[in-house]
């Protein structure tokens, strides 16, 4: 039987991958705290900032694409590798490898934190971002 998080998980990945702005919204609490311990000037709080992010990220990548590569959830705390891809509309190409952190007490996600870099673009070649 899969968990409450893993579900969240699951509907923030296929709400990434349609790019349905509203279903991937609905995954986080109105309050979510959003922190990034290594660029400490991205923390945010509220739903409102997840939306501007993201709305620019699916029009900004057309082909946004979201692969979960391994997840695991202790209590109410979710830890979710990630590789994020595409291709921007300049033609360029996008690749976002790394680790989040959620909190997800209930159906949504109340905190994050996230530990996501750009792949190098000479790494892009051999790994298709």
């Amino acid at each position: 039987m899969k968990s409450s998080q893993s579900v969240v998980i699951e509907r923030l990945q296929q709400a990434q991958n349609a790019h349905d702005l509203e279903a991937f919204l609905a995954c986080f609490a109105p309050h979510i705290q959003s922190d990034h311990p290594v660029h400490p000037e991205r923390a945010f709080q509220g739903v409102e900032h997840v939306r501007q992010n993201w709305s620019a990220i699916f029009h900004d990548i057309p082909d946004f694409h979201s692969e979960l590569l391994r997840s695991a959830v202790e209590g109410d705390t979710t830890w979710a590798e990630w590789y994020w891809s595409g291709t921007r509309r300049n033609g360029t190409p996008f690749g976002v490898r790394g680790v989040s952190i959620l909190g997800i007490p209930a159906d949504q996600i109340e905190w994050a934190r996230f530990y996501m870099e750009p792949v190098s673009a000479s790494s892009c070649s051999d790994l298709q971002c």
